[in-house]
């Protein structure tokens, strides 16, 4: 006779309820990594050395701020310790560990050329600078008497598209409307490179 087959006992992660083995290819990770370290540290090894060095850094960082500052007799810390925190503050992080930059306030402008004659001129970056673009869609679009939309560039962020060889008028119409816009900060793209625009 056939030998009988007993289920397989699987542990369930009591965050995501995925399986322990899948929890890494779930919606949220970062959540289930303590649960994780506590019930299922043979399955991610990894894990408890970090959960480990965490510990002993928080440990030595209490340490650290216990101890006699250099401040003075009447226990104000020292310059280098208040100035280490507010960088650290500063610098918002994504997932993965990078740093988050900051985007520059610029204006780039550049012109698309399809079908040979026909050109699209594209205003990118307003927004940084606190203008709705669907109310600078318009604007352009009746100043220069052209088609004028917002679209989703390749980086997923909005830009204008306008219709048309513009790209030379634009700059003085996007000052004079908007005299936020400094015109040290609008750029063209020509040839690939980013050119100042005046």
């Amino acid at each position: 006779m056939a030998e009988k087959l007993e289920p397989a006992k699987v542990l369930y992660c009591g965050v995501c309820s995925l399986p322990a083995e899948y929890c890494e290819f779930g919606p949220d990770f970062g959540r289930c990594k303590p649960w994780l370290v506590e019930n299922a540290p043979d399955l991610y090894p990894d894990l408890l050395k970090e959960a480990n060095e965490k510990a002993a850094d928080n440990v030595s960082d209490k340490l650290q701020s216990v101890g006699i500052s250099s401040g003075g007799a009447d226990g104000a810390p020292s310059s280098s310790q208040s100035g280490g925190t507010s960088k650290k503050e500063e610098a918002k992080r994504l997932p993965g560990g990078k740093l988050k930059k900051k985007d520059r306030q610029e204006v780039i402008i550049e012109k698309v050329v399809r079908n040979k004659r026909k050109s699209i001129t594209i205003v990118k970056g307003l927004e940084l600078f606190g203008i709705k673009l669907s109310d600078a869609s318009k604007k352009l679009g009746k100043k220069f008497a052209t088609g004028a939309s917002v679209v989703k560039g390749p980086t997923e962020k909005e830009q204008i598209d306008v219709q048309g060889d513009i790209i030379y008028d634009i700059v003085e119409f996007i000052t004079d409307t908007w005299p936020d816009v400094p015109e040290r900060s609008i750029f063209f793209i020509e040839d690939g490179k980013k050119v100042q625009a005046g």
